[in-house]
């Protein structure tokens, strides 16, 4: 059966997924100038357009729409660019923030029916507060001394401390670096690498597990400081400069002044410029990445912008030459709990158990199915059996 699209809506479909006509072509295993076909004239077969929607992760009716369909994230987008347009939002981020939408939405009943009570922190301060009176609220509310993160033996410890913080304040924390449990969807840095979703009884945070750990930590503290405002978002901070938005920039301020305090940098700066690498003594001394503290350095005036710039580049650089040697995937029930979060599995797992949420809920609530849900309970404390 032959069909005539709108040669506009195919392109869109690859532009949305983020594919050139070649990988396109080469997923479909046809010849670049079938697709190009395509995208000139609206004509192919029915089974091409359901490979096309297959391989695009378009939901295949949008293929026979008039005109591209406006799809909108559904949250506000903080993300910048230097010097291209902001891209639509892949189907990965998309599906993701929805994920977490259900996610929260579920959770939020939940408590509600527990009667549990809204959470004073969120929304508590506004834009007219200064970065350091926020940071002041956080550490109090978190439980977190001057200077935590530097007490903590490396990143990952200090990652894994605040993020245990939050949840025990009553924020949901998913870190995953694809979309659910499918290997086959990685989420991009470049992208995006966290958002947030406010809500009085639910806050979640979502950080994109694919960036570093080190960098995780910053960005965790930058959705947290969204929570704190009480106004959600996604972002990716190129070079860790926040959207020309007074929101953004708040966060950005407030996530510097939490993990990098002001006063502190400035008494151990003499010790970091006597070292033959100052910006790695800054990153080991408060456990957040060199770009980090090389840009908390910047914004206190310590070093230049060029010298900030020049070293961000250098860092990326060694960063992709890297990548080769990253390491496996570590155990399978150690990342559930990260990607699914300690509160939330734990929450889920208990209403199963006592029968007010069905097993197909709690399936597509986690992405995990039969026995292999059963022993993710049984990691986070709850027998099913």
């Amino acid at each position: 059966m032959n069909l005539e699209l709108n040669p506009q809506v195919l392109a869109w479909a690859r532009q949305r997924a983020g594919l050139s006509a070649g990988l396109l072509a080469d997923k479909l295993k046809v010849a670049t100038d079938r697709v190009e076909t395509w995208e000139r004239t609206g004509q192919l077969r029915y089974r091409q357009a359901e490979r096309l929607a297959k391989v695009t992760r378009t939901p295949f009716g949008f293929l026979f729409l008039p005109e591209p369909p406006e799809e909108p994230l559904g949250i506000p987008d903080f993300r910048t660019v230097t010097d291209a347009p902001l891209a639509q939002p892949s189907p990965e981020l998309i599906d993701t923030v929805q994920q977490m939408q259900r996610r929260q939405v579920w959770m939020r009943d939940y408590l509600m029916e527990e009667g549990a009570p809204p959470l004073p922190f969120v929304g508590s301060t506004t834009l007219e507060d200064p970065p350091e009176r926020i940071a002041a609220g956080m550490r109090e509310v978190l439980a977190l001394r001057d200077g935590w993160a530097a007490l903590a033996p490396n990143w990952s410890e200090a990652l894994r401390r605040f993020r245990q913080r939050l949840e025990a304040a009553g924020i949901l924390v998913f870190v995953n670096g694809i979309v659910g449990n499918n290997t086959h969807r990685p989420l991009s840095v470049q992208e995006f690498r966290g958002f947030a979703l406010s809500d009085a009884y639910a806050p979640l945070i979502f950080i994109n597990g694919a960036d570093a750990k080190a960098a995780q930590l910053f960005t965790m503290a930058h959705e947290a400081a969204h929570l704190w405002l009480g106004a959600g978002g996604v972002s990716n901070l190129v070079l860790l400069e926040p959207a020309p938005d007074p929101l953004e920039r708040l966060c950005n301020a407030a996530a510097a002044e939490l993990l990098v305090p002001a006063e502190l940098l400035r008494s151990v700066w003499p010790q970091a410029q006597g070292s033959a690498e100052p910006y790695q003594f800054l990153a080991r001394h408060f456990k957040v990445s060199p770009i980090v503290a090389a840009r908390r350095a910047q914004d206190l005036a310590l070093i230049s912008r060029p010298e900030f710039l020049q070293f961000y580049q250098a860092y990326e650089a060694d960063e992709r030459r890297n990548k080769a040697r990253k390491a496996g995937g570590g155990d399978f029930w150690n990342t559930q709990n990260v990607r699914l979060g300690g509160r939330f599995g734990a929450a889920v797992a208990r209403a199963t158990k006592e029968g007010r949420l069905l097993y197909r809920e709690a399936y597509r609530l986690t992405g995990l199915r039969g026995a292999t849900f059963e022993k993710f309970a049984k990691s986070v404390g709850v027998d099913l059996r």
